[in-house]
């Protein structure tokens, strides 16, 4: 999954959770389960996403969601495996990209 979000500092919570199409109570969940998820929270309470924190977010999206990981899979992948992982990840995350350009040039042939 390729996430669309403007080039910002924070992000809200509504944000995030419309990038990734899912429900801000799963991305709050998986603040509380994930030690690498440290939103930044403004007076109110209002949780702000760095892009440092929507990385982590796509990396355990895409062991949770997309590789069928469990939350405690993923957990003991993150800690023992985090920059190799990063690294495929980052590799995916531009072949997708690149599959994703072919398949718009191809659409306009």
């Amino acid at each position: 999954m390729h996430v669309e979000l403007p080039e910002k500092r924070y992000y809200s919570i509504g944000e995030v959770a419309n990038a990734f199409e899912v429900n801000t109570s799963l991305i709050r969940f998986w603040e509380k389960e994930f030690d690498v998820l440290k939103p930044k929270k403004n007076a109110k309470g209002n949780r702000k996403f760095t892009p440092e924190d929507i990385k982590n977010l796509e990396l355990i999206y895409h062991l949770v969601k997309e590789r069928g990981f469990t939350l405690e899979g993923a957990k003991t992948h993150l800690k023992e495996n985090k920059q190799q992982t990063l690294d495929k990840f980052d590799i995916i995350r531009k072949l997708e990209t690149v599959k994703a350009e072919l398949l718009k040039i191809k659409d306009h042939l």
